[in-house]
């Protein structure tokens, strides 16, 4: 296996991804201020938005009639699921031809290992050039990248200088960079986390570190371990290209509670396309669905149901958690946090065309 200091690690992150999409396919809405999601008067939510729209403080899971308010000549677009789809698989494609291993995390991220590859004399920075070079000629859609030693540190510098970004952290500047952060950058610290961290005085790495392994036991339980190597620039996991899941979930922590029951919908049919592209792209099939809740004073529910085969279609998975929302309290209690999510997993079986097509071979 190879160590850490010898691990070169690209995160790549699309730049605003279903927006570009759609600023790309439709030409007059290039330079302008697009919202993917529902329309204002539908009460629906934004599932994703450009970076014109970002200026006027629009961002993904806000009820779409606040980001009209925030941005009245907004351009509303509905989502294409299968265009981003579609996308999504050259990209990988483009991944592949560059990387030993690949492990998506959603349509438009992943992580690839580069750390054997003789391309470009080996140099992971030239690599990742390369892969956004090629994923913009492939797709006229651009990427930001980040590259480093590790996965939590090369996702981290993704996201530094979007967009179109790359940003490199050396394994000499790994410490340095994580005592400087700010803890509401580091993945894994969600809002209820980096609040408790706040009262214990955790606001940068640095001020992480200082808390030993037992104290943070004590404070954040099992994930204790992953706060005290990250604190310190280390992450050991490999990235890994053939994850056996055991589920596959999208959830969004709303910025202000949410008490609308339509909006809430709108947001659960978003995270469920995105779950049920997931289950498409690594050819897998549910037979669980669950919804999850979190309220606006912290407490969680979940609600779950089970089929006796298979989900068969992304419309039947939107219809079981509808049913479920109304088993939650989301009526009578403002909501926080709402997740999506679809366990139970099995490979799909191949249809009849693909039989025949092999059977060729």
């Amino acid at each position: 296996m190879v160590c850490q200091q010898q691990r070169k690690i690209i995160h790549v992150d699309m730049d605003a991804f279903f927006a570009s999409v759609e600023q790309r396919d439709q030409p007059q809405l290039r330079l302008k201020p697009v919202v993917v999601g529902g329309l204002p008067t539908s009460r629906g939510v934004v599932a994703a938005c450009s970076y014109e729209a970002r200026q006027f403080g629009i961002h993904s899971a806000m009820p779409s009639s606040q980001a009209y308010r925030l941005c009245p000549h907004a351009i509303f677009v509905p989502p294409r699921i299968d265009a981003y789809r579609e996308v999504s698989m050259l990209i990988r494609q483009i991944f592949w031809r560059f990387a030993s291993a690949v492990e998506p995390l959603s349509l438009d991220e992943a992580y690839l290992d580069v750390s054997d590859s003789a391309m470009l004399e080996g140099g992971a920075t030239r690599i990742a050039q390369a892969i956004k070079q090629a994923i913009f000629d492939k797709t006229r859609l651009t990427a930001s990248a980040g590259v480093s030693y590790n996965k939590f540190l090369a996702k981290i510098a993704s996201d530094m200088d979007k967009p179109n970004g790359l940003y490199v952290i050396k394994p000499e500047q790994g410490e340095g960079f994580v005592a400087g952060l700010n803890i509401s950058k580091f993945y894994g610290v969600g809002p209820v986390t980096e609040g408790k961290m706040h009262r214990l005085g955790i606001k940068t790495g640095g001020d992480l570190r200082a808390f030993s392994r037992q104290e943070l036991r004590y404070e954040f339980g099992k994930s204790a371990d992953y706060f005290y190597n990250i604190a310190r620039a280390i992450d050991l996991r490999p990235v890994r290209s053939n994850i056996e899941r055991k589920s596959l979930g999208r959830e969004v922590t709303f910025k202000s509670d949410v008490s609308d029951q339509q909006v809430l919908l709108e947001q659960i049919k978003s995270l469920s396309d995105e779950v049920w592209c997931g289950l498409q792209a690594n050819k897998l099939q549910a037979k669980t669905v669950t919804l999850k809740v979190r309220y606006a004073d912290f407490c969680l529910t979940t609600r779950a149901r089970t089929q006796v085969s298979a989900i068969k279609d992304l419309a039947s998975m939107q219809l079981i958690l509808g049913g479920l929302l109304t088993r939650t309290d989301s009526a009578r209690r403002a909501v926080r946090l709402i997740g999506v999510s679809a366990s139970g997993l099995t490979l799909k079986e191949p249809q009849e065309a693909e039989l025949r097509q092999l059977e060729l071979f």
